[in-house]
């Protein structure tokens, strides 16, 4: 793994009206196939970071650059940001009146202009990869929510991205379905997928990610190894939020 940034965000402020700041003066990188964990309580900053990433939140302060690709700049070509940085969201956002097959297979051929033939033999192989195979024909009405997060997963590599966003992928499912999405990252992460998470799982954050980063209203409050972070916290904002987060996994689990 390279320590040379793939990603770069710098001193990242997001205003809302009225003042208030989704971010602010955020700073951190993230090195080629380095899984990076994001953290903290709700309304944190946590989402709106991810979604100036890839362009979905305009910045009002700093840069982020993605791979050589300036975003939110007036010369940003959002078509290529769109191709490089893949998304997944809570709520799964697929199509539902198309099957999974269709559901991978549709963007692919409005963004990277493939042929039918091509992105239906590569969403083929991607749900094969995400356990899917036999379930192609399905409507999402017809699938297990572990099942649609694992569809949205492989419709976003479908893309061929560079860098992967999860916005905690997990909140949305039953407890015996979060194993099999995060099954599934973890093998990604294992492949060198280069991602960046939001998660309370901090299971998986210590077990996957090489490093952690909480916020706290809107600010980066501590940064570092991601077992350090989850374990040996040096805030004591961060402190209890880990004992929070341990105990409400101790009742679900």
């Amino acid at each position: 793994m390279s320590g040379e940034p793939i990603v770069s965000i710098r001193g990242v402020s997001r205003r809302f009206p009225g003042g208030h700041y989704g971010v602010r003066g955020v700073s951190v990188d993230v090195a080629r196939g380095e899984t990076l964990v994001i953290m903290g309580p709700s309304g944190s900053g946590k989402s709106t970071l991810l979604r100036c990433v890839n362009g979905l939140e305009p910045i009002d302060e700093g840069e982020i650059v993605i791979d050589g690709i300036h975003v939110g700049h007036g010369t940003t070509d959002w078509n290529r940001v769109r191709e490089e940085v893949g998304m997944v969201f809570q709520a799964f956002n697929l199509f539902p009146n198309r099957t999974a097959l269709e559901n991978l297979v549709l963007p692919q051929t409005v963004v990277r202009r493939r042929t039918p033939t091509e992105a239906r033999e590569h969403a083929l192989r991607l749900l094969d990869r995400v356990g899917l195979k036999g379930k192609e024909a399905r409507y999402p009405a017809q699938l297990s929510g572990g099942e649609k997060q694992r569809v949205a997963i492989a419709r976003a590599l479908a893309m061929n991205p560079t860098v992967m966003l999860f916005d905690e992928p997990t909140s949305a499912l039953d407890p015996e379905m979060v194993l099999e999405v995060l099954e599934v990252m973890r093998d990604l992460a294992r492949d060198g997928m280069t991602m960046l998470v939001v998660t309370h799982e901090i299971a998986f954050a210590r077990d996957v990610a090489q490093r952690a980063v909480f916020l706290d209203e809107g600010t980066l409050v501590e940064s570092g190894p991601a077992e350090a972070v989850i374990d040996a916290p040096e805030t004591e904002r961060c402190r209890g939020f880990m004992r929070r987060i341990r105990r409400e996994r101790a009742v679900i689990h």
